[in-house]
């Protein structure tokens, strides 16, 4: 029979370990994902913003002054060194943000036997390679609340530590209700075990300005398949409520029932609001879940739904 067990407080806050699998499993997750996608379409965000002509800050490439144009816009320190007239472009700077939000309250805290990692600390891990990649393939990530949004080499280190800071927010179950922008993609990762209503108002608020975003669902195998029998004891640790089980057999088609409507509500109020779900399963390697997102949000960047 599998076994499960509450992680002590300690747990829901990063430490270097959790920061080393980050760093090992971004080294290896495809990098080039999003960049092939991004060449593929001729198009790029963020600090590298899109790859064509348009007002911006940063140079792209010279081009041969076109009769009609305007002279001023010839670059004549350019065209110095050769017989041409030589025309300075920009880039076409749209900002895209990511706004990471991990679950660190106490039902994140549950490991069972079966699982590879406590949600907890897969929660983490996730969350700060994924900023590794995304960072690395020209994205700004910050973290929702706590950091705002930057292009940093040491972004799972500056997450990390704003994590580590935030005692307060490890009670909470929910990201804070903060209105993004539209260019701003929420990425969300956590159980989301809570009422449905809770999570509906909150979503909706963040989606207020007409942001998108993705929820990653990290899972225990135990959570969903109840494979427990005879004598139980379950214990809500968030409440520390006790309830002694006669024969748990008899409970699991029920729980399993109400498990599974749980998590159609949730999709369906994802939906409605235009987010994305990934459930990852905690007994299931980490890169699967990573490159899964990566997937959907290089398809958002292309347009897809």
């Amino acid at each position: 029979m599998a076994q499960v067990a509450i992680l002590p407080d300690r747990s829901r806050f990063p430490g270097t370990g959790e920061r080393g699998r980050a760093r090992e499993l971004a080294a290896r997750l495809p990098r080039l994902v999003l960049e092939a996608r991004r060449v593929a379409t001729s198009l790029a965000h963020g600090i590298h913003g899109r790859r064509r002509a348009g007002p911006g800050e940063s140079f792209w490439q010279f081009r041969p002054f076109t009769s009609g144009e305007s002279a001023s816009r010839i670059d004549w320190r350019r065209s110095a060194r050769d017989s041409k007239l030589y025309v300075r472009e920009r880039e076409w700077e749209a900002a895209q943000t990511i706004e990471l939000w991990i679950d660190r309250s106490v039902s994140m805290a549950f490991a069972s036997s079966l699982a590879r990692a406590p949600k907890v600390e897969r929660a983490i891990v996730l969350g700060l390679a994924l900023a590794d990649t995304l960072v690395a393939a020209g994205e700004r990530v910050g973290c929702l609340g706590l950091l705002a949004p930057r292009a940093s080499r040491h972004i799972s280190e500056q997450i990390a530590e704003a994590l580590a800071a935030d005692v307060a927010g490890a009670d909470r179950d929910l990201p804070p209700a903060a209105p993004l922008r539209q260019r701003s993609e929420p990425l969300l990762i956590g159980d989301f075990l809570v009422p449905l209503q809770d999570i509906e108002e909150t979503i909706s608020f963040i989606a207020s300005n007409g942001a998108r975003g993705h929820v990653l669902l990290v899972v225990d195998p135990v959570e969903e398949t109840f494979p427990f029998s005879g004598q139980t004891e379950l214990i809500d640790p968030e409440s520390g409520a006790r309830l002694h089980l006669g024969d748990a057999a008899g409970w699991g088609e029920d729980y399993r029932r109400r498990f599974q409507a749980h998590r159609e509500g949730l999709r369906a109020i994802l939906t409605r609001y235009g987010f994305t779900l990934t459930v990852h399963h905690t007994d299931r390697p980490a890169s699967e879940a990573a490159l899964r997102v990566l997937t959907l949000l290089a398809s958002r960047r292309n347009g897809g739904a």
